[in-house]
Formats: structure tokens, C-alpha cells, sequence
């Protein structure tokens, strides 16, 4: 199959699945959270498991490349045998609506859709072509984030409604993930390059031997730590009433998925036509610094109009982020070794996501909220500062033979 054959088959498959994968991103970030806390009145590690979940799923991505390496599948047939667990998780605690088996579905759901991250990277990689990468992901990005916000809406009329209701949300959330299965297998892709090494942490090699890959992972770890912190305390925030909002399901579905959706809808054809054009370190420091006020204006507020604001530039910052994300890889890796340096990001992003949450549901018992999102803006300021040195390197060409800038 031709490149160009492979892009058209690609492109049509990720826009059919886009919505499926817009309703699991409400999952991730509103309602497994908010189930938690109001229809289980889950306690602080409870609540920092759930979400720490997808997180767990990147911390296992290098296992993961090893893993399908090993069995030679194609790398669209394993994202799909994530699914399908995914799917067998959600399905579990819809049936027996338990805490644990709640926690641990969860957990588990979350840790398949991030697992597969590193195998749709290599799949872009190899499906599309630089120039056109991020017009492509973006596109299919602006139906995810309708259907994240449609059914964002949706979901939290009928929580509001009835909390006990969300068990049929989580057979929603299955269904999503077969229906992703389905289409996953219709992707044309190939088994990952055998490296020859079974070791799951060999990627580690990358950030020692490429000094521009982990200076910008330093920086990365910096501010999404701290953005990490920040981002489940927000339906914390909106929830819980010691804080003096006890907004209702719907009205925290506005403003941590609506309004941040409708942004990223907007923003994200623009945000694919930056990536493919623009000097990756200037972008990523235009989304880090849209991170950094959206925290400070959402959780200093402490009114409908700060709320609002800070819901608004969270969803330019997401807009950007999910895309830089996604894909910065393939402008620094070798095409060859983008899932090993996939990989690598995510889990550090696994490492920080987990542990993230865990110090900020106990930082916020001891601090008021409103200082932890400044302190949080000055962590990510500073890490956008160390940046500024590497804005040079912002357009890399890899060599696939040799590839890494030395130390």
C-alpha cells in the first residue's frame, strides 16, 4: 500500500473513530472522578487512583512497545486488544457498583486507552507525512472534541438527574471502546522494528545519549507535574462543598469539559497548521503559558466569570497540548524508533501522572487551593524559562541511521 493510500485509509478510520474517543475523554476527565466522589463518596486515595489511571497506562508503555514488539502484531491490532480490555473493564463495575471494583475498573479502562498511545504515534508516523501530520490529527481531533462535548452535556443532565444513573454511563464508555476495537483493526499498520532487546527500559538509552530529548523532557516533567497537580482538583474544586461552589453534575461538566470542547473545536485546525509550520519550543511555550493562566484564573476566581475564563484558556492550552503531545516525537525521533521514544515520553508522563495527584489531594487538605494554583504557575513558568535555549533546535531532521544529537 502507498503512502498516500495508507494516509486516505488512515484519515477516514481515525474520523470514524473520533467520537468514540471523545466520549472516553469525558471518562478519563470528568465523570470517573465525580462518580467517585458523589455517588461513592470515594476518599482522598481513592480519588487519586482514578485519577492517576491513565497514567498508570503510560508508566507501562515501554513494557507495552516490548511487549507487541515481541509478538510481531501489527500495531493497529494491538491498540485494538487494548480496547477490548478496556471495554471488559467498564462492563465489570456497571454489573457489581462496588468502591474497589469501581477503583480498580476504572484504573484499568484508563490504563488501556493510554497504554496504546506509543502504537497510534508510530501509526501516524508511518501513515502520514511531516508537513501534513498535524493537519491531519487535528482534523480528526475537532470531531472527538464535539462528541467530548456533546456528550459531556448529555451525560451530566442525567447524573444531575439521578447519580445512580452512572452505570449506564460506564456501559457507554464499554460500548465506546468496542466500537473503537472495530475500527482500530481497519488501520493499516505494521509490526514495530524488532530492536533486538526485551529489555522494557532500553528507550532509557534516548535520554542519555540525546541531549536535546531530555532537556525537553526536564522541562516537560516540570510542567506537567505541575499541571497534573491541578487538573483533577478541578472537579474536586467544583464539587466538593467545603469549597464553597457544590456545583451540580451538569454544571461541572460545563466547565471541565463543555467549554474547554468548544474551545479545542475552534482551535485545533489552528493549532495542526502551527505544529506543521511553527518552531515546535515557541509552541510549546505559548501552551505552557496558556496552562499556567487558565490554572491561576480557575482556581482563583472563585466566581462564575473567573471559572469561565479560566475554563476558556484551559481549552486553548488543551487544544495545543493534546496535538504537541501527541506528536512531538516524530519531529526529534528517527522514524524507526518513534514508538521506543513514544515510549519513553509517556512514561515519564506515567510517572509524574500518577504521582501528580497523590500529593495534590494531600497538598490541598493542608494549603488553600487558590495558593496551589500559584504555585503551580510559578512551576511552569519557570520550566517554560528553561526553554528558551533550545528554540534554535526547534525544527530537527533526524537521521533514521543515526538520529540522536549526542551528549
Amino acid at each position: 500500500m502507498t503512502l498516500r493510500s495508507a494516509t486516505e485509509v488512515t484519515y477516514r478510520v481515525e474520523k470514524y473513530r473520533a467520537a468514540a474517543t471523545g466520549i472516553l475523554e469525558t471518562a478519563g476527565g470528568t465523570f470517573l472522578l465525580l462518580i467517585a466522589v458523589r455517588a461513592f463518596e470515594a476518599g482522598a486515595i481513592e480519588k487519586a487512583l482514578i485519577a492517576a489511571g491513565g497514567n498508570i497506562g503510560m508508566l507501562s508503555a515501554p513494557l507495552m512497545v516490548v511487549l507487541v514488539e515481541r509478538l510481531r502484531w501489527p500495531a493497529s491490532r494491538a491498540a485494538a486488544a487494548l480496547a477490548l480490555v478496556g471495554a471488559l473493564a467498564f462492563v465489570l463495575p456497571a454489573l457489581a457498583p462496588v468502591l474497589p471494583l469501581y477503583v480498580l475498573g476504572s484504573v484499568a479502562a484508563m490504563t488501556c486507552a493510554n497504554g496504546m498511545v506509543p502504537l497510534m504515534t508510530q501509526i501516524y508516523q508511518d501513515n502520514y507525512a511531516p508537513r501534513e501530520r498535524g493537519r491531519f490529527y487535528s482534523r480528526a481531533t475537532i470531531i472527538r472534541v464535539a462528541a467530548s462535548a456533546i456528550f459531556a452535556e448529555l451525560a451530566g443532565r442525567l447524573l444531575t438527574n439521578d447519580i445512580a444513573l452512572f452505570r449506564w454511563l460506564l456501559i457507554v464508555f464499554a460500548l465506546c471502546f468496542v466500537f473503537s476495537a472495530f475500527w482500530l483493526t481497519r488501520i493499516p499498520s505494521r509490526p514495530l522494528a524488532d530492536l533486538g532487546s526485551r529489555n522494557p527500559l532500553r528507550g532509557l538509552k534516548y535520554v542519555r545519549d540525546d541531549r536535546l530529548f531530555r532537556a525537553t523532557l526536564i522541562v516537560w516533567m516540570m510542567m506537567g507535574f505541575a499541571n497534573l497537580m491541578m487538573m483533577p482538583l478541578r472537579v474536586e474544586y467544583l464539587a466538593n462543598p467545603r469549597y464553597g461552589l457544590a456545583l451540580s453534575a451538569q454544571e461541572i461538566a460545563l466547565m471541565t469539559t463543555i467549554i474547554p470542547s468548544l474551545v479545542r473545536l475552534v482551535l485545533s485546525p489552528v493549532w495542526g497548521w502551527l505544529f506543521d509550520r511553527m518552531n515546535f519550543f515557541v509552541l510549546r511555550m505559548t501552551v505552557n503559558m496558556a496552562f499556567a493562566i487558565g490554572i491561576v484564573a480557575f482556581f482563583t476566581g472563585a466566581s462564575l466569570p473567573g471559572l469561565i475564563l479560566g475554563s476558556v484558556v484551559l481549552g486553548v492550552a488543551f487544544s495545543g497540548g493534546d496535538l504537541a503531545w501527541s506528536l512531538w516525537v516524530t519531529k526529534f525521533a528517527p522514524a524507526s524508533r518513534v514508538a521506543d521514544y513514544m515510549s519513553v515520553h509517556t512514561f515519564f508522563t506515567g510517572l509524574r501522572g500518577v504521582v501528580a495527584p497523590l500529593v495534590a489531594f494531600q497538598l490541598v487538605s493542608r494549603l488553600p487551593i487558590e495558593t496551589l494554583g500559584v504555585i503551580c504557575f510559578v512551576i511552569i513558568a519557570g520550566a517554560t524559562a528553561l526553554l528558551l535555549p533550545e528554540i534554535r533546535y526547534g525544527r530537527p531532521a533526524p537521521d533514521d541511521a543515526g538520529g540522536a544529537r549526542k551528549s
